[in-house]
């Protein structure tokens, strides 16, 4: 995977996280979900480096990325937190403005590098998400159903954790014959971790409580994403049964919104890497 690429670990203060980088050009940021790690990306990556300068990390919790300790609060694993983790490593690699483009959990992260960061990002891209509070304020039996793997990892009376770990692998039902082998050993290795069991927990206790209090402070303030924003979404999954006009919704959080449909399960970076990957390259270079 990622031939050419960089492999390393950068510091960036509150954590150290693994990355990879490599190509040439304007930089843009490749964010992972839940539970993958930044080698979701092998496929899409190379096919965007001979126009970008690719930079792929675990974020903080998963993977290979160290896993700072949790609070109370669950602060350390907010979206804020890790947008923060980002900025700081882009930093290290000598970019100090870049695109962001963020799948799953990730999107979380690239949405918040918008709002938090507008002196840093020049486009952000979220693939299969709206914004977690936005998700939460219009949550119904439809969505809880669906999606109760947000509550069960987020709540704290029963932790999930031990379900988890007493078997990762029926517990997530991974195989390595859409991602690739690299990709599932790569992954399969930090499942079988429970510290990033935990962190991954931690980052759904978040959303549930500092990250949705983060979107409705945003909300209430007016505050948008001033930089152009491409919202992705897999015809798979049931973002259109959710949500209707999925960039109607995005309309109320950035000023300036593109999008549409990948044909592709919820994973479109491993199942439909080369529509995927054009659609991002005309965004970025528009």
């Amino acid at each position: 995977m990622f031939e050419d690429f960089i492999d390393e670990h950068v510091d960036v203060g509150e954590a150290r996280l693994r990355v990879r980088h490599g190509g040439s050009g304007a930089p843009v940021l490749l964010l992972h979900g839940h539970p993958r790690t930044h080698a979701t990306w092998h496929r899409v990556a190379p096919l965007l480096a001979a126009d970008f300068t690719v930079v792929c990390p675990d974020l903080r919790g998963y993977g290979r990325s160290s896993k700072p300790p949790s609070t109370p609060d669950h602060e350390p694993y907010s979206k804020r937190a890790m947008a923060g983790d980002c900025v700081r490593l882009m930093r290290a690699l000598g970019h100090e403005r870049f695109a962001v483009v963020g799948h799953d959990r990730g999107a979380y992260v690239a949405q918040r590098l918008g709002l938090d960061h507008p002196e840093a990002v020049t486009h952000v891209a979220v693939l299969d998400v709206v914004p977690i509070g936005e998700a939460l304020a219009r949550c119904d039996a439809g969505f809880a159903s669906a999606w109760w793997h947000w509550f069960f990892l987020g709540q704290t009376a029963k932790p999930a954790e031990r379900v988890i770990n007493a078997d990762p692998d029926a517990w997530y039902g991974l195989t390595p014959e859409v991602m690739g082998q690299e990709a599932y050993d790569d992954l399969r290795a930090a499942l079988h971790d429970p510290e990033t069991v935990h962190a991954m927990c931690e980052d759904y206790r978040a959303g549930l409580g500092l990250d949705r209090a983060a979107d409705d402070a945003d909300r209430a303030a007016g505050r948008t994403i001033a930089c152009p924003l491409l919202a992705l979404w897999a015809t798979g999954d049931d973002m259109e049964d959710l949500y209707g006009d999925v960039l109607a919704v995005w309309r109320g959080w950035a000023e300036n919104v593109d999008g549409g449909p990948i044909e592709s399960g919820h994973h479109m970076a491993e199942e439909a890497p080369d529509q995927l990957a054009a659609r991002l390259r005309l965004f970025l270079k528009g």
